[in-house]
């Protein structure tokens, strides 16, 4: 299975470096439509090889998918949070009951229980 893993990345590595290759050619790429660049005053302009383009909008587009998961799991995340607490709770809630057992085991059962409830009154 590493083996197929490894060459699948590498594949995928060529036909990347073909792309990139085969789309050399400059573009300038503006941070802002001319209209709202004249309106505000600022503009940012750049020529770069159009694979940057490209391969710069599928990580971007990575970037915002992965954000977008984080944010749609939050609700998950604090449920387990939540059930994390109250499993550690109830886990202490039976050690403690445990030791209680072991305290109680050569006497009745029926008798600690009247006890314990007669020493809370």
């Amino acid at each position: 299975m590493r083996l197929i893993r490894y060459l699948f990345l590498v594949l995928l590595a060529i036909c990347l470096v073909v792309v990139a290759t085969a789309n050399l050619g400059p573009v300038s790429v503006t941070l802002l439509p001319n209209d709202l660049a004249t309106y505000s005053g600022f503009q940012v302009t750049a020529e770069v090889p159009l694979y940057v383009v490209g391969f710069g909008g599928m990580l971007l587009g990575l970037l915002v998918g992965f954000f977008w998961e984080w944010l749609r799991e939050s609700k998950h995340r604090s449920v387990a949070s939540r059930q994390r607490r109250e499993a550690a709770r109830m886990q202490r809630e039976l050690d403690r009951l445990k030791a209680d057992k072991r305290r109680n085991d050569g006497h009745d059962e029926v008798l600690a229980l009247i006890e314990q409830n007669g020493s809370t009154r």
